[in-house]
């Protein structure tokens, strides 16, 4: 026997063991919300708060476009509710429902707000997108009996 696996006690799980667990205490689709969290959390927002000029930065609150220093000044709030809905997926936290469907919500309204606002012209063009949120959002909302305390 390696001195590693004796050291190693037979009740305590591995890494990928340890990530397996988690992955399965989600569904697929609440994973991929879960890493763009993470995503969002460790590496956008860092980057858009530190290192993009004020000159480029744009940031978008219920539809609305805020441009450089008024986008600059809310990015530590978007920072904050994709790092509560990082640690809220990966800890299945119950105050996540309802708020993280009704904050995918307002990103499909936001996305309809901003089409027609900014878009090209069509309506469709703004329908559609909002659309496609939706379904996250309707899958969060019936996902009710996922967040409860472990």
């Amino acid at each position: 026997m390696k001195a590693s696996e004796s050291a190693r006690s037979p009740t305590r799980p591995t890494f990928p063991q340890i990530v397996a667990a988690s992955w399965r205490r989600r569904p697929w689709w609440m994973n991929l919300i879960w890493y763009f969290c993470l995503y969002m959390t460790f590496v956008y927002m860092p980057y858009d708060l530190f290192l993009k000029p004020v000159a480029e930065d744009r940031e978008v609150w219920f539809g609305f476009v805020l441009d450089g220093w008024a986008a600059k000044a809310t990015e530590p709030l978007h920072w904050a509710i994709y790092g509560a809905g990082a640690y809220g997926f990966w800890k299945m936290r119950p105050w996540m429902w309802p708020w993280a469907a009704v904050y995918v919500a307002q990103v499909a309204v936001a996305m309809g707000v901003f089409g027609l606002l900014y878009g090209p012209g069509s309506p469709w063009l703004a329908i559609i997108p909002a659309a496609v949120f939706v379904v996250p959002t309707v899958a969060l909302w019936r996902a009710r009996h996922r967040f409860r305390e472990a």
